[in-house]
């Protein structure tokens, strides 16, 4: 949370805008630790906003959560959907997304939330993939399971589903990206500040995925059954109807077997993922 630091860093790269992807992200660790949770992702991103506006530096694309709505009244959520998060983690995206509105007003800084539903996949190119240390993402967590290091656990089967295990809506990394793109030409068109939820709009159980995972490697995934874990909802898929029809993106990737076959071309290319260049 070093403004100083941030304030050069903006001015000697003269950068005239920002996307902030840095946070902590896991659900589980921030039930665990929410103090922890507030300090990194809420006062490190006021942090940073301060030193944008110190540095005139007025456009903004924040990777926000699907995490914000907690358990949805109704689905497929939309932007309007109400805002109540059972976790920390959603708390403090959730904290960030209503500072925006005031550093537009008060200091002309405007700034596109982009909700992620659930983020997967990697790189069709096979340059970038997932590598988290450890590692807590479905897909990756499911691959690996597939290569046999280490045993799948589901973290519940007894949701109100039609298969008793959460449903989530993956969206690939790269349609991703070319959100923020556009977000940000939006912003840079002169576009106000606004949210806009990002998936594919389809609920996925972890059953379909680890189905999808062993239908792509042609290995069985070993499993155990887990209780919940806290803060996980049982439900969460999106309508991205609003930035379909007000940026005109649409995915590419909307097959969950794409998906995780990318993911698994990415693993099969790097079996110790990124290594000792891995720097988180």
């Amino acid at each position: 949370h070093d403004g100083a630091r941030l304030r050069a860093t903006l001015r000697e790269h003269q950068v005239n805008a920002v996307m902030h992807f840095a946070a902590w992200l896991s659900v589980g660790d921030s039930v665990k630790d929410p103090a922890g949770y507030y300090r990194n992702n809420v006062f490190g991103t006021l942090s940073l906003l301060d030193a944008m506006v110190a540095e005139q530096v007025e456009h903004l694309v924040f990777s926000s959560t699907a995490a914000v709505f907690g358990n949805p009244e109704e689905t497929p959520i939309s932007e309007t959907h109400s805002t109540r998060p059972i976790n920390a983690y959603g708390e403090t995206k959730l904290a960030v997304e209503r500072a925006l509105p005031h550093y537009a007003r008060a200091y002309g800084l405007r700034s596109v939330a982009l909700r992620y539903f659930n983020a997967a996949g990697a790189d069709p190119d096979g340059e970038l993939g997932e590598d988290h240390a450890p590692e807590q993402h479905l897909i990756p967590r499911a691959i690996d399971a597939a290569l046999g290091r280490d045993t799948f656990q589901v973290f519940g089967d007894d949701y109100e589903t039609p298969d008793g295990t959460c449903l989530r809506d993956y969206i690939h990394v790269t349609d991703l990206a070319s959100a923020h793109l556009l977000a940000l030409d939006a912003l840079r068109a002169g576009a106000g500040s606004t949210q806009y939820n990002l998936g594919n709009g389809r609920p996925t159980s972890v059953r379909d995925v680890l189905e999808a995972v062993e239908r792509v490697t042609g290995r069985r995934v070993p499993l155990t059954m887990g209780p919940r874990r806290a803060g996980d909802p049982a439900v969460l898929y999106a309508s991205s109807a609003r930035i379909a029809r007000e940026l005109g993106w649409t995915p590419r990737f909307e097959s969950l077997d794409v998906i995780v076959e990318t993911a698994w071309r990415w693993r099969e290319a790097h079996p110790q993922g990124y290594g000792e260049k891995r720097t988180y």
